[in-house]
């Protein structure tokens, strides 16, 4: 036997060119396997990198807030001495910021600069004042919170193009709409890039109205395919005939009124020398002169006329580099705020009471309307008690059942389906854990709504089948010569596992635990169907309170219309992301940590 398999092996080639041809393709089939092994690394880490970016890039400009150092005058008429909490605080900000521009007079004007500072300001003069109600009578400098707009102004700005005049100027007035008259033709460079920006425009409608046209012109092909292919129309055929019919008119109408204001543009753009209005979908010009701003609305090459946002000193000439023409290269329809709004914004940094600082109240407020208010500290309390219910609960019963399933529980048919529903139980989506919830917690024991109580049971039932299945895993991974010398020196079977089986295993158990407990942090489908998805202001201080969660957080902020909160939803995501590192990499740590070689 020996002889004919020595034989047999002589008889293999190893040397001729077609076996060393299959050894070199084998080669080259392992080289591809490994080269797409790196491609899929690469992609899968090039994608992580681009989401983790774009969140990061969205979600830093949250954790810095601007405000306004003013001096604020804290007068008995708006604050009284005796109750200082009653106090008209709003009323104080509000002449705060006229008396910094007095010029503003009209209705619509103080509405706006009202606007340019959070409805949360006040409550930073009220608490100074509750702290030390001495400061009633006095002026003290205070850092007023700039409103979500006018805080992403500051940090997204828009471009701001200054170029000294080179002619002198004569203006007609110092407040209210005024001319400015230049020896030399200033506006001209301006008055160019208008006429572009016209031009563009009118390229862009007749673009739009040839695409109109062909949606058009394949409609009416349709038509007629039906009209011709069915003999009798029925009412259905009617029908979608009929809402053929109103779609082309309908598109001609818009091809028809695109080309309309192509030609008016495009005429503009042909009329060189003319004056011409500039609106807010073109660039803004203003005009610096006398110590005031002037906002234009019309201009030729050289003479523009507007509208007085900042007051002038004084009315008459301005001598040839003593003046400058300003532009807010972002269209005033493109931008949060308008042009006034803007230039006293950019008074306040000029004079130097705009700061920047770390916005604390991000982590330490809770959840509010005002983007510039909203915190998640209601949402990090909420999530913690609701974890700290999801972990008292499936930790002591799911190593419990792990025990009894690995170690005492007789192996029948009636254990087998219980392991079988385990593991099923660990691939059930999360939202069915939710329902479940909604219709025995809610609806039968009658437990309060939008409580961390009913959020920790329900996470508790989405998490005990992870931790049941990790913790057999790590009694199983137990030598069982542990076990098995423990009851040869007359150890019961219940001691055997308490004091020679368990702790060996408990790295691994507490492992399965913190990766069970991430996935918890991370659940939202659940909690949205036990009705923690409510609005809440308040901190919980209890199980039983009214809260939210973080992920909850996440999800409601993703769906207001602020712009504001957009970047509020990034540095969410930021911290919870640093929630999950931290509890995946304190799995990681305790593993390698505790682990043992056997």
């Amino acid at each position: 036997m020996t002889e004919m398999a020595l034989s047999t092996a002589r008889r293999i080639d190893f040397a001729s060119d077609e076996a060393q041809a299959h050894v070199r393709a084998r080669y080259r089939a392992e080289a591809r396997f490994k080269m797409y092994g790196l491609v899929a690394i690469g992609l899968t880490a090039l994608f992580l990198v681009i989401v983790l970016t774009d969140i990061v890039i969205k979600g830093l400009p949250t954790f810095t807030q601007h405000s306004a150092l003013l001096d604020v005058t804290i007068s008995n008429a708006d604050v009284d001495a005796k109750s200082p909490l009653d106090g008209d605080y709003q009323a104080v900000v509000r002449n705060t910021l006229r008396a910094r521009f007095p010029n503003v007079e009209s209705r619509t004007e103080r509405r706006a600069l009202d606007g340019i500072v959070s409805s949360g300001a006040a409550d930073r003069v009220r608490d100074m004042v509750m702290s030390d109600p001495s400061l009633i009578g006095k002026t003290v400098p205070v850092k007023l919170l700039l409103s979500d707009d006018a805080d992403l102004y500051y940090k997204d700005g828009t471009r701001i193009e200054q170029s000294p005049a080179k002619g002198a100027a004569t203006v007609s007035g110092v407040t209210g709409d005024v001319t400015i008259q230049s020896s030399v033709a200033d506006f001209a460079g301006r008055l160019k890039v208008v006429k572009s920006g016209l031009f563009a425009r009118a390229q862009n409608l007749r673009t739009e109205a040839e695409r109109q046209r062909n949606f058009a012109r394949a409609l009416e092909a349709r038509k007629a395919e039906i009209e011709r292919t069915l003999a009798t129309a029925t009412p259905a055929v009617r029908q979608e005939l009929a809402t053929i019919t109103a779609d082309m008119e309908s598109m001609t109408q818009r091809a028809d009124d695109a080309t309309k204001r192509a030609g008016e543009l495009q005429a503009r753009f042909d009329a060189a020398a003319s004056e011409e209005t500039l609106d807010e979908t073109v660039p803004s010009v203003l005009v610096r002169i006398n110590g005031g701003l002037v906002k234009v609305t019309t201009m030729t090459d050289t003479q523009a006329s507007g509208t007085v946002i900042l007051p002038l000193t004084s009315a008459g000439s301005a001598p040839a580099g003593g003046w400058q023409v300003v532009t807010y290269v972002v269209p005033e329809a493109n931008r949060r705020v308008n042009d006034r709004e803007v230039s006293w914004l950019e008074a306040l940094r000029a004079q130097g009471a705009i700061t920047s600082d770390f916005n604390w109240a991000f982590f330490t407020s809770g959840d509010s309307r005002e983007p510039e208010l909203a915190g998640i500290r209601g949402a990090l309390v909420g999530s913690a008690l609701t974890l700290f219910v999801t972990l008292i609960l499936c930790l002591p019963i799911g190593v419990a059942a792990a025990i009894y399933l690995e170690e005492f529980a007789p192996k029948n048919w009636l254990t087998e389906i219980i392991e079988v529903n385990i593991n099923n139980l660990a691939a059930v989506p999360s939202i069915v854990f939710g329902l479940l919830g909604l219709a025995m917690f809610l609806n039968f024991f009658d437990l309060p709504r939008s409580a961390p109580l009913v959020g920790g049971l329900v996470l508790a039932l989405l998490v005990l089948p992870t931790i049941i299945i990790a913790s057999r895993a790590a009694l199983r991974a137990v030598p069982p010569s542990i076990k098995e010398a423990a009851l040869g020196v007359g150890a019961s079977q219940q001691q055997a596992v308490f004091h020679h089986v368990l702790p060996p295993a408990m790295p691994g158990i507490m492992t399965g635990t913190i990766i069970g407990m991430a996935h918890a942090l991370g659940e939202t489908a659940p909690l949205l169907m036990i009705g923690m998805v409510a609005f809440i202001v308040e901190v919980p201080t209890g199980i039983t309170d009214a809260a939210t969660a973080l992920p909850v957080q996440i999800y409601l902020w993703s769906d207001l219309p602020e712009i504001a909160f957009q970047a509020k939803t990034a540095a969410a995501i930021m911290v919870l992301l640093v929630f999950l590192f931290v509890m995946n990499g304190s799995a990681i740590y305790l593993r390698r940590q505790f682990e043992r070689r056997w």
